[in-house]
Parts: C-alpha cells; structure tokens; sequence
C-alpha cells in the first residue's frame, strides 16, 4: 500500500510540475506562430512588395532569419541550464519572449519610420528566436525528467501537446479576429492585438514557472562551479563534442526529417493551400485549426502507445510512411479546392507526423546524461531545425513563385528517409539509457546494483548508450 500511495505522489508530482513548464512552452510557441498565422494582415505594414506571392516570401525570410538565432539560443540556454539549472533557463526564456511580443505589437510601420520599421521587425524576430533555441531544449529535458519512469513516453508527449497548442492558439485567435473585426481594420492594427496577447500570456507563465521544482541534483550545480581535477565542467561544450560527439550527431539525425515534415505539415500548409490550392484564407485557418486540434489530443495517445511498445517503432511508423505518402498526400491537397478533402489530406499528414512529434524530445534527452543533457537536446534539435525546418517556408514559399512546388514534395521525402535510416540503424528499442539510470527504469524494475537485462552493472555500459 505504502508503494502504491507513493507512486501516486510522484505522479501529482510530475503533474504539477509538467502543466508549469508546458504552459511556458505552449506560449512561447503562440508566439512563433502568430508571426505566420498574421503574416498576410502585417506585411503590408513592413515589406514594400505589392505581389501578394512575393510579399509572402520575403516575410518567410524573416521567419527564417530567426532560426538562425536558435543554435545560439541553445547553446546560452543549454549551458545555462545545465549549470544553474534548468528551472532558472526557462524562467529565462519566457521572460526574453514576452520582451519581443510586447516589442513588435507597439512597433511602428515603414509608413512612421521608413526602412527601420523592417528592421526592428527582425531584431525583435531575432530575440524571440534566441529564446525559443532555449526553450525546446531545456523544456524537453525539464519534461523528462519530471516524469515518472513507466510513463515518461506519455508525460514527455506534452511537450508537442503544447507546442501544437502554441500554433493552435495562434490560430484560434486570428479565426476570432478575422470574424469579430473587418479585413481593414484587421489589416490597418489588429494584426498587434495577437502580439500583445503573447506578451501578457509570457509574463503569467514567468510567474508560474518561479513555484517549478529543479531536476538538477546539488552535486551537478556544485560541479559547474568548481568541477574536480580532470573532470570536464556540465554544460560545456568540451564536455559535448569530447564525450558526447556521436549521440550529438544522432540527434540531428533523429531531428532532420521530422522538423521538416512538421513545418511542412503545420506551418507552410496555410499559404500552400492558399495560393497553391487556392483555398480561402478564412477557410484555411478553420481547416488548420480543427486538424491542428486533433494532432493535439493525439499526441498523448501515441506517447502511451510508446510506454508500451517502445519509442523506436513509433519513428518506424514515421519514417516508412512519410517517405511513401508524403508525395501522394502533397499532390492529392495541391489540386483540390474541397475543404473536406484538404482536412482530410492534412490530418493523413500529422497522423503521419505524430510518430515523430509525440516522443522525439524523449528520445532525444535519453542519449545524454544530466550533465549535458538540456545542452545536447537543445543543440541538436536547433541546428537541424535551423538548417532544415526552419526553411521549409521560405523553401515552399520560393518554389510556389517559381510554380516548381512538386520539388518541395521531394525535398520533404528525401528528408524523412534520412532520419529513417538513422531510426533503423542508431537506435535500439527497450534498452536501458541515461534517463533510466538516473530517475528510474522505464522498461525493467531497478534490481540490485542496478543490473539490466543482460546482468552486467549500469556503470558498465557508459559506452553501449550512444547506440541506444
């Protein structure tokens, strides 16, 4: 009975403390996506393009420019995490976050102050992506470690549960918008309204996220102050590329193709059914909204399903579907106009997607240790999904005006099955990792000596994690 009453407790624990940092992640994220969600009602306001196509494109370049933020972004927050902790780095970023969404809804537009308009518009882009590099990371790594052992794929899957709700708030509130107010006046100021939204919802979480528990031991913030002789600091970079080089590389490979699926499938596919399929605005956004709906509600599912079977057989069901379907599905949403058939195409997309999105940032702070976990997570994930999915709407968009969108279709396939070969060949199911030795073993009860399948001890198979 004493058994059962505390496994209860830890779970109330895990609770309390993934809804706090979740609600950080979920607005930091509302505010990434309102850049896009409202990109046709402000770039009037800030690009001088009259071509609706090439106004699109160039505000895509903002919102890729920003990603070229996020590595460094993860790399500040990621040491920092790892060596303050990881409950003062996303105090952190939430604060720098709601700094740029209060920035850019007073901005002031080409019309006030010229070519400065633009200007601050991506110095403001800039910083929120220097935070959001800081969040996935840390939080990935926070989430994971605050969940229970036995249930860590489904706890761990709300970090896309909020991710997708960011986008879906975003969404939500310009649905209101576009119904409550009319397309001039949405296109005249109301397009500030979502921003100052996000910076209220930021500061709300900071004040949340001061009552979060640390997951970081004494002996690790101790360490990074003064580390022993010969011992590597947490959080540094030697640490990273001496020690942890080949799990670093696996996360870029776990990353790369399905960042951009994601983008492809939750972001870029507003303006593909716009101006590709030629869709309404209005009705997108319904049809994003309601499909971005239910991605959500099954992230959850597929992170239980992982508790049971494993994470690798999910990213199977990723890889070997995306690289066989994503070209019909694209093809198939490119000539119809019926909002029926475009929500149901994009919904066969995030089924797809949702093998990657509900248990990637688990599977990812399994292949490093504490010390350098928030670091390692966050890295990887920031430098593929700079590279790779952060692109994805300035890629689409370029293509669309080049009328050549069918090499977006290839682009999407070919990354996918890279990280498939990654999934097949770099990672094992159901073996014991770092996550497992330090806060309980997912798939095995910890024996004496903390023995796993194959009776050799824990501290005997440092070198076996990489491969995990």
């Amino acid at each position: 009975m004493s058994i059962q009453l505390t496994e209860r407790a830890q779970t109330r624990k895990a609770v309390g403390n993934i809804l706090k940092g979740s609600a950080g992640n979920l607005v930091e994220w509302y505010d990434v996506y309102i850049y896009t969600a409202f990109l046709a009602y402000f770039q009037p306001h800030f690009f001088n393009s009259k071509d609706p196509l090439q106004g699109a494109l160039e505000g895509m370049a903002v919102f890729a420019v920003t990603f070229l933020m996020r590595p460094i972004g993860s790399w500040f927050f990621g040491r920092y995490a790892d060596q303050k902790g990881r409950k003062a780095a996303l105090t952190l970023s939430v604060t720098m976050m709601s700094a740029g969404s209060f920035f850019i809804a007073i901005l002031p537009t080409k019309d006030v102050i010229g070519v400065w308009a633009l200007v601050l518009l991506v110095l403001a882009r800039l910083v929120q992506g220097f935070s959001v590099g800081g969040e996935y990371g840390t939080s990935a790594t926070y989430m994971s470690e605050a969940a229970t052992a036995k249930r860590r794929g489904f706890f761990s899957s709300f970090q896309y549960v909020t991710l997708i709700g960011g986008q879906m708030l975003a969404l939500a509130v310009l649905v209101v918008l576009q119904n409550t107010m009319g397309k001039e006046a949405l296109s005249e100021w109301g397009w500030r309204v979502p921003f100052a939204i996000g910076g209220v919802a930021a500061l709300v979480v900071f004040w949340l996220r001061r009552s979060m528990e640390e997951t970081v031991s004494a002996t690790q913030l101790e360490a990074a102050v003064g580390p022993a002789a010969g011992d590597a600091q947490p959080g540094t970079m030697k640490l990273l590329l001496t020690k942890h080089w080949k799990a670093l590389l696996i996360c870029i490979g776990v990353t790369l193709g399905g960042t951009v699926a994601f983008y492809t499938y939750t972001n870029f596919i507003l303006n593909f059914m716009n101006n590709t399929s030629g869709i309404p605005k209005e009705t997108t956004s319904v049809i994003n909204f309601w499909a971005l709906f239910i991605f959500m509600l099954l992230q959850p599912v597929y992170g239980i399903i992982s508790d049971k079977i494993g994470r690798k057989p999910l990213l199977l069901w990723f890889g070997i579907t995306g690289v066989l379907f994503t070209w019909p599905l694209m093809s198939a949403l490119a000539g119809t106009k019926d909002p029926m058939i475009a929500f149901l195409l994009m919904m066969g997309g995030l089924l797809i997607v949702g093998g990657y999105t509900s248990i990637n940032a688990l599977v990812k702070a399994e292949l490093f240790p504490a010390s350098i976990r928030a670091l390692g997570v966050g890295l990887g994930y920031a430098l593929a999904n700079s590279m790779f999915g952060g692109t994805v709407p300035l890629i689409g968009a370029a293509l669309q005006k080049a009328g050549q969108v069918e090499i977006l279709f290839t682009y999407v396939t070919v990354a996918i099955g890279i990280s498939l070969l990654v999934y097949i060949f770099a990672l094992k199911n159901k073996e014991s990792t770092h996550l497992d030795r330090e806060q309980g073993h997912a798939w095995q009860a910890a024996e004496s000596g903390n023995t796993g399948r194959d009776g050799r001890r824990d501290e005997d198979k440092d070198q076996d994690l990489l491969n995990v």
